[in-house]
């Protein structure tokens, strides 16, 4: 399944369905007074996160989305119908952009998040809405309101406990693989990896966390060379960042500082989340032979691991379970500081009209 991670989706909701103008006509009454129903609400289109969804291929397919309209009061003041409502459904972690003017509609990070994108026409007023004292024929009638049409851009941001960060070949997939039963595609050259790879990393006493895996970063990425900009986005929400460099690199030091830089370039507030140094392949060098040191002081550790040994690989999990639990109770801590903002009302998902 190829992984799509923006796309640009126009959305129409339905319009209101138009009053109707009607006089009653009975056996004993040719002469009745107005009857006319309201028009239906249209239907309007949310946008929501769900849990099952971890990319927004469907987009690609299908990029306009409509709601039906109300339909037409009638008669013996009979009110239409009001349309579904659509609920477009998206995965947790995806941003929707007003396309024309860059507005920021919503972050959805929760499952169950939803916004109003495109909202309904109300149903016009019958004629029997305008009787009045001095008024007692009327044949006014209104239309239906118009829907809400926009041009929107969804943006995924994957969310995950640990983001694996390195240079092409730096060991992020290889290491993916072995922490959890994620495959990724592996090769031994440049850019094996062409989309984030998400995986779960299991311990004793059923404790997990989410690790993904972002395509490698070469100098100027922040400038979108290489796999550049779309990727880095995917870092942005990880909890803990996990900085790989392989032990064959002809300068460590020099890697992990052009890792940073890009990191900084992209996002200052993404320099700053906390982050570990993981030096690979272990097993390329003898036994005996000394790790090369890294200057890092705002590194939480440096560890060394070996993918293919297995060296350090439990270490490892307990070291980023560790500090993904310190992070998550400072996350939960400023929640709780903030209360409940906002509550989500959940709605039905309706079959795109086409």
């Amino acid at each position: 399944m190829s992984f799509v991670d923006r796309v640009v989706v126009e959305v129409a909701a339905g319009g209101g369905g138009d009053g109707a103008s009607s006089f009653a006509r009975f056996k004993y009454r040719p002469k009745g007074g107005p009857d006319g129903g309201d028009g239906g609400d249209g239907g309007s289109i949310y946008v929501r996160a769900v849990a099952n969804l971890a990319t927004l291929l469907d987009y690609q397919y299908q990029s306009i989305w409509r709601a039906e309209r109300g339909v037409h009061g009638k008669g013996k003041t009979k009110t239409g119908a009001s349309a579904p409502d659509v609920v477009l459904p998206v995965p947790v972690g995806t941003v929707v952009d007003d396309a024309d003017t860059g507005q920021r509609l919503a972050e959805l990070l929760h499952v169950g998040d939803q916004v109003l994108v495109a909202k309904a026409g109300r149903g016009g007023r019958g004629n029997a809405r305008f009787t009045s004292a001095t008024h007692q024929a009327p044949r006014e009638w209104d239309e239906g309101g118009k829907g809400e049409q926009r041009k929107l851009v969804f943006t995924l941001k994957l969310i995950a406990d640990v983001g694996l960060v390195g240079e092409p070949n730096a060991g992020k997939s290889t290491l993916l693989s072995v922490i959890s039963a994620a495959r990724p595609k592996i090769a031994d050259y440049p850019f094996t990896t062409l989309e984030p790879n998400l995986g779960v990393a299991a311990l004793s006493g059923s404790r997990t966390f989410v690790v993904a895996d972002i395509p490698g970063i070469i100098e100027g990425a922040h400038q979108g060379k290489g796999l550049g900009l779309r990727f880095l986005r995917h870092v942005e929400r990880t909890r803990v960042l996990a900085y790989m460099l392989p032990l064959d690199a002809e300068d460590v030091g020099a890697a992990y500082a052009r890792l940073r830089r890009e990191v900084a370039l992209y996002s200052p507030e993404l320099a700053v989340k906390p982050h570990l140094i993981v030096l690979t392949k272990r097993d390329l060098l003898e036994a005996d032979a000394e790790v090369p040191g890294v200057a890092a002081p705002v590194a939480l550790r440096i560890t060394t691991i070996s993918s293919a040994s297995g060296q350090g690989l439990e270490e490892l999990k307990e070291l980023l379970w560790t500090i993904v639990q310190d992070v998550r109770a400072t996350e939960t801590s400023d929640d709780d500081d903030h209360g409940d903002e906002e509550t989500h009302e959940l709605w039905r998902p309706i079959d795109p009209v086409e």
